[in-house]
């Protein structure tokens, strides 16, 4: 009895001191990767892999250089937000004259249950771990050829914290709860697409220009937000602009944000049960820069969703053997399983569509179509 108390009394210490640690991650955007016609390696110490996706769709000129997200944070309860992955996102292309078709892509990352201590030039960040806190750091991907054929290496052209205006030099701190805005728009200077963040629950604020030292101005590469105006190099067919939740990793802080399966016990992005235990995140509404809203919505997965479960679980369905979905509930679209809010959930994970039957740069069926769930 009393060893067994003092092994579980030993195992809390252990937890809670890596909780207490500085923990460093990278996740990077997944590339096409064709074998033989263009192949991508990651820049050592970064990894991607599954990218969800919610995209706002619509044809209103400069749609894609103007919009404003605005969204609730999720808030933790049986399981911690972090539990599921290591970051969401609010990303889209972006021009770099020195990446492949002149294009890279850029994530506003934000990462749950922590404090960001620093923003890495590799792309990659390190944080602490803070419960239902939030910062960001917002890294642009590019891909560099390598001096062999078809070879090419992904490695990041910026990348910078969102600072608190009000605290320079510090991370702009939101919490669970909050409502946010994240508004991208480029100005008449030219000097890269801007990001300002808004925090209307407690007035903080910050801005983030991506102006790289090595590339230039980042500007965005499309003027609007139609399917088909896809990164070049990316692996599916969808917007210039989306929301995506990064999953198929561990959590950050007990699990050393592992690449991870669906099937694996420690992978928390697959699990029902994990994604129901917190409070999603809303997604209350996108707005562009003439004032209008999107015309229609579509999510896409760049794994094809159930067919990435099928792969590694025998049956689809049972713990850690789910493929999380978008749903439409009365506080806006969340990213999960159904909450108790929920109006439509689309089909569940059969909103994505599973074999790629889109084309783009390097040919036809070489992405995945996005689909529409709302018209």
């Amino acid at each position: 009895m009393t060893f067994t108390l003092f092994f579980l009394a030993f195992m809390a210490f252990a937890a809670l001191s890596a909780q207490a640690q500085e923990v460093k991650g990278c996740y990077a955007h997944h590339p096409q990767y064709l074998s033989g016609l263009v192949e991508v390696n990651y820049t050592p110490g970064c990894v991607g892999h599954d990218e969800p996706e919610l995209d706002p769709v619509s044809a209103a000129p400069g749609s894609a250089r103007d919009l404003t997200w605005t969204a609730v944070l999720p808030t933790g309860g049986q399981s911690k937000v972090s539990d599921v992955g290591p970051t969401f996102w609010f990303g889209g292309t972006v021009t770099d004259p020195k990446s492949l078709f002149g294009q890279a892509f850029v994530e506003l990352q934000f990462y749950p249950d922590s404090l960001v201590a620093k923003c890495f030039r590799d792309g990659a960040f390190s944080v602490r771990f803070a419960p239902d806190t939030y910062t960001s750091c917002s890294p642009v991907f590019k891909i560099n050829p390598t001096g062999n054929p078809n070879r090419f290496l992904e490695t990041a052209a910026f990348n910078a914290m969102l600072e608190d205006s009000a605290n320079p030099g510090n991370p702009l701190v939101m919490h669970a709860g909050d409502t946010i805005t994240v508004h991208y728009f480029a100005t008449d200077a030219k000097d890269g697409f801007h990001i300002t963040v808004n925090d209307l629950t407690t007035g903080h604020s910050g801005t983030i220009i991506l102006n790289s030292p090595s590339d230039g101005p980042l500007m965005p590469a499309f003027d609007t937000q139609e399917v088909g105006n896809a990164l070049g190099w990316g692996i599916v067919f969808d917007t210039p602009n989306s929301f995506v939740w990064e999953i198929g990793h561990a959590s950050i802080f007990t699990g050393g944000a592992q690449f991870c399966t669906p099937g694996q016990t420690f992978c928390d992005s697959y699990n029902a049960a994990t994604w129901a235990g917190f409070s999603p995140i809303q997604i209350k509404s996108v707005t562009f820069g003439d004032g209008s809203a999107p015309t229609s919505w579509a999510v896409v997965s760049d794994q094809g969703g159930k067919a990435e479960v099928a792969k590694t679980c025998p049956v689809y369905g049972g713990p850690f053997c789910i493929y999380p979905w978008y749903t439409l509930g009365t506080s806006g679209f969340h990213y999960g399983v159904n909450y108790p809010d929920n109006r439509k959930d689309f089909g569940q994970a059969g909103q994505f569509p599973q074999t790629r039957q889109c084309g783009g740069p390097f040919g036809a069926s070489t992405t995945y179509c996005a689909n529409t769930i709302i018209k």
